[in-house]
């Protein structure tokens, strides 16, 4: 196959995924343990599955056209979508990174574990500095608080919140969604390479 043809192939695929993702993105639901304002989607799948198969580059841009999609439905005038766009790049960019110089299982298996670190890691400073204080603006900071020290009286500050909440919360749903891919992409890679012919 031609480079044109693959790049051609690469950016079909890559808007198909992300049209995929953006879908995913809105059938968010609330999950238990965790505040309510906490909502788990499987967005991160498509990106996933595009960083493991095309490249790590790729999956980044399907995590940032989801969130461009997803802006005119935002009640965050962006904030969100630039939130998730971070934590969503540091989830599949590493992931890639590592399965693109790994390409077995051994090296899937690392991506992901490093890819949902590295989310985890990065959605605390991205929620203290940029996410909470936008919401202050709608919800008082006390009461944000008060929604997970009714869960658990130790997370009294947002600092301790986001550690014991929302750092675990996003390493797990990155490590769903990479469980989820380990299971589907041997399946799908043939046919968003173009090699199951």
């Amino acid at each position: 196959m031609s480079t044109n043809k693959i790049t051609v192939r690469k950016i079909a695929v890559t808007g198909i995924m992300s049209a995929v993702a953006a879908v995913l993105m809105m059938l968010e639901f609330p999950v238990p343990l965790v505040p309510s304002f906490l909502k788990f989607d499987f967005s991160d799948l498509p990106a996933f599955i595009t960083a493991f198969s095309l490249g790590p580059v790729w999956g980044v841009v399907v995590e940032l056209i989801k969130n461009v999609v997803h802006l005119p439905f935002s009640g965050t005038s962006g904030v969100g979508e630039f939130a998730n766009f971070i934590i969503g790049a540091m989830l599949v960019f590493p992931a890639g990174l590592v399965y693109k110089f790994k390409k077995d299982r051994a090296g899937a298996l690392i991506g992901s574990v490093v890819g949902a670190v590295f989310a985890a890691a990065v959605s605390v400073p991205v929620n203290y500095f940029i996410t909470y204080p936008f919401y202050a603006h709608f919800m008082p900071m006390e009461s944000i608080i008060n929604a997970y020290k009714a869960i658990l009286p130790a997370a009294d500050s947002l600092i301790k919140a986001l550690l014991i909440f929302n750092a675990p919360f996003t390493f797990v749903k990155g490590a769903i969604c990479a469980i989820i891919t380990f299971v589907v992409y041997k399946k799908l890679s043939p046919i968003i390479k173009g090699t199951n012919r």
